[in-house]
């Protein structure tokens, strides 16, 4: 019989553990029974402002005596009576999801923020990005209906949920502020309800966020045609004659360009790569909606692929531009300095030929003053050996100062030779 499997208690668990398979439980989908209406809010809080609309969060839990939420938190839902609230917090914005649940007959008369404390959602930390209200209920309506409800606004409407329930919205911001957004209910579950509302509220949320980036996109565009001109003057100069005053002036140009450059990606390279993230989200949620046609109406996906995506393909096409331009000048800049390189390795060979010359004379002028330097030596030691000579002369003996001075003279310069050789090969060495 195999021993029993230890508990996973007796494991060393990964600190992350527990988060990470928490995480797709971290925002779930309400339960939304009709009738119902939502205001959603989406405000702009950064990413170095966490923790003010958790403050927030928790001085109305005090106010309604509800339950606050953890320290920490990035998620929050719960119910203050008249409203239930729904609060989350994201990479830069944070999102607020009122709810009410009582029988209306106009969609947005009164909306959930009506029972919401007004001083409170006064306060809301952040600007103010996305207000959409969301009316569901199984009233069918007719076009005129819908027109005043829309104010005469074009209705983009589409079937979702294999015909359970149809969306009618305009895309436009009303008087109030608010965007809106109607769910005729055809037999959906609490649970698909509450998917659909997050998925829609989700669509227009990120299709704003995604679009911080056109105006962005739409101002760079003059820019980089500017700088590209500037650039294709700087190859133009790179074809040109060389020369040191020259490649140092295309080389400053090309430098203040890189800079003009890398500030433009530093401003606005994190908004294009938001763009990008937000735009695949709306593209997933639209997917999500399988949506139907409703003849004589414009689905949400179709009215989104004709406004919304061609805007995003101008900030992807703005990025990519600056993309482009940032790489070029990276060539441009390898380009020059292989110039430079070249024309510096040209100088060194001269400066190296001019050296080995003035080495190849300076050897020369050595080995002159050396053979000068063994001749004096020389002259001064035959005279001072004529010298001894005479004096032993003097002194008695029989020698001939000029026979000795003429048998001491390849004597003398032998040695003289050889003294200067080693004393040259002793400081040679030294060195």
């Amino acid at each position: 019989m195999s021993a029993e499997a230890p508990a996973p208690a007796a494991w060393i668990e990964h600190p992350l553990r527990r988060s990470i398979a928490n995480e797709v439980h971290a925002r779930p989908f309400e339960l939304l029974p009709p009738p119902m209406r939502a205001s959603h809010l989406a405000l702009a809080t950064g990413e170095q402002a966490v923790g003010a609309d958790l403050r927030h969060m928790e001085a109305l839990c005090a106010r309604f005596g509800v339950e606050p939420p953890a320290e920490g938190a990035i998620y929050f839902t719960a119910d203050f009576g008249a409203f239930r609230l729904r609060w989350e917090r994201h990479t830069e914005f944070s999102t607020y999801t009122l709810y009410r649940f009582d029988a209306f007959d106009a969609p947005f008369a009164t909306t959930a923020l009506d029972l919401c404390p007004a001083d409170w959602l006064a306060e809301l930390p952040g600007q103010l990005l996305v207000a959409v209200h969301v009316a569901l209920d199984n009233v069918r309506r007719d076009a005129d209906a819908l027109s005043d409800i829309f104010t005469g606004h074009p209705i983009n409407g589409s079937t979702v949920v294999a015909g359970r329930a149809q969306v009618f919205t305009d895309f436009h911001i009303h008087q109030d502020g608010f965007g809106r957004i109607l769910i005729y209910d055809q037999g959906l579950t609490h649970g698909q309800a509450g998917r659909l509302t997050q998925r829609l509220l989700e669509i227009e949320t990120y299709r704003i966020l995604a679009l911080l980036a056109f105006p962005l996109a739409r101002k760079l565009g003059p820019d980089l045609t500017r700088m590209t001109e500037e650039l294709s003057a700087i190859m133009s100069g790179l074809a040109g004659p060389e020369g040191d005053e020259a490649d140092r002036e295309l080389l400053g140009w090309l430098s203040a360009l890189a800079a003009r450059a890398e500030h433009l990606g530093a401003t606005h390279n994190y908004r294009f790569t938001a763009a990008k993230a937000y735009g695949a989200l709306v593209d997933r949620r639209i997917e999500e909606l399988n949506e139907a046609r409703i003849v004589g109406m414009q689905s949400l996906g179709g009215f989104l692929n004709r406004r919304f995506w061609p805007a995003l393909q101008t900030c992807e096409s703005a990025a990519k531009r600056h993309s482009d331009l940032t790489k070029h000048i990276t060539r441009a800049g390898s380009l020059l300095r292989t110039r430079v390189d070249i024309a510096l390795e040209e100088k060194n060979r001269d400066l190296l030929k001019s050296m080995n010359k003035r080495a190849e004379l300076q050897l020369r002028l050595q080995e002159t003053v050396e053979g000068l330097s063994v001749v004096a030596i020389s002259y001064y030691c035959l005279g001072l050996l004529g010298y001894l000579a005479k004096g032993l002369k003097a002194a008695g003996l029989h020698i001939d100062s000029d026979l000795t001075v003429l048998f001491g003279v390849p004597v003398v310069l032998g040695l003289v030779v050889v003294g200067v050789r080693r004393l040259k090969k002793a400081v040679v060495k030294g060195h």
